[in-house]
């Protein structure tokens, strides 16, 4: 199993996965991606304003020469291309360049050519800290606002197959509130609720179990479950941290981030490939670690 995300650079694949990078003219990204290249990790796929990425390489160093480029400067075409590669089977998944978020997942989405499946789409991110013992699976704080109990039940899955790409056998659900009890003035109460009940009805696949609601420190803190009285086998050792809106897991996140010196990497699942979007606040380590997931999880959903 992997613990660290220094590992994700070190797995020895049995073939490179193909990253379609969509809009390529950016420098922070083609530096990720090159080093993950030089890490036998990916073979890039460039596609955007290619008169633009050769200045930038140039400027900075990398080389390009070697990867398989596709000159189109128009945004919106170039994440058409991008989706238009993965759904022929021509690359294994995508990832975010210099285009807008909204531009490049309507092309994820599109009816006719894109990506989308039954499920869901939902942000999954990976923090590694020396305040927790083992990975943190923050869901969702980039892509649902407010999702409902069905919502919520497809976010979790879709954090689980991440965990299962990292070699998890039993994952630990915790479903995140403002308190431990369920309250009827508390959506985030009865959703957690709900989604208990559920995972006692066999609703989750084999190995996952789920529990809530809970307060982070209960998800975090034995001690805090022992002082509190609430037994549970997720209490003190969750993986998966289940946010009830987009603000308390961005804002957990970032605290993560900036307060506890984080490492992070992330991907949005639910589509046929992982989709690896990264802000441009990332720094270029989490840019790598998040190639270096979307790499992995794609391998995991090809077998």
């Amino acid at each position: 199993m992997i613990n660290k995300l220094e590992e994700l650079l070190k797995i020895k694949y049995e073939k490179k996965m193909k990253l379609a990078v969509v809009a390529s003219q950016d420098h922070e990204v083609l530096e990720a991606v090159s080093e993950g290249a030089n890490l036998n990790i990916i073979e890039p796929i460039l596609i955007g304003d290619i008169n633009k990425t050769k200045k930038i390489a140039q400027k900075y160093n990398i080389s390009i020469n070697k990867w398989k480029t596709i000159d189109e400067p128009d945004l919106k075409k170039s994440a058409e291309i991008g989706v238009k590669l993965v759904s022929q089977g021509n690359a294994n998944f995508i990832m975010k360049g210099l285009v807008d978020t909204p531009t490049l997942m309507k092309e994820v989405l599109n009816k006719d050519y894109g990506l989308r499946t039954e499920n869901l789409l939902s942000h999954t991110m990976i923090y590694e800290t020396k305040n927790y013992y083992k990975f943190i699976l923050l869901t969702d704080g980039g892509m649902n606002l407010i999702p409902n109990v069905d919502e919520k039940e497809k976010i979790i899955n879709n954090a689980v197959k991440v965990g299962h790409a990292l070699g998890m056998k039993k994952i630990k659900v915790a479903c995140l509130a403002a308190k431990e009890k369920v309250d009827k003035k508390m959506i985030a109460t009865l959703d957690a609720g709900e989604l208990k009940k559920r995972y006692e009805e066999g609703k989750f696949e084999d190995g996952v179990i789920v529990d809530g609601p809970m307060a982070l420190d209960l998800a975090v803190s034995k001690k805090a479950a022992q002082i509190k009285n609430y037994n549970s086998e997720v209490a003190g050792d969750a993986d998966v941290f289940l946010v009830p809106n987009i603000e308390m897991g961005n804002g957990i996140g970032k605290s993560i981030t900036y307060f506890a010196d984080g490492k992070s990497a992330g991907v949005i699942m639910g589509a046929k490939v992982p989709v690896v979007l990264v802000s441009r606040a990332d720094s270029h380590e989490s840019k790598l670690y998040s190639i270096a997931l979307g790499s992995l999880v794609s391998q995991h959903m090809t077998k």
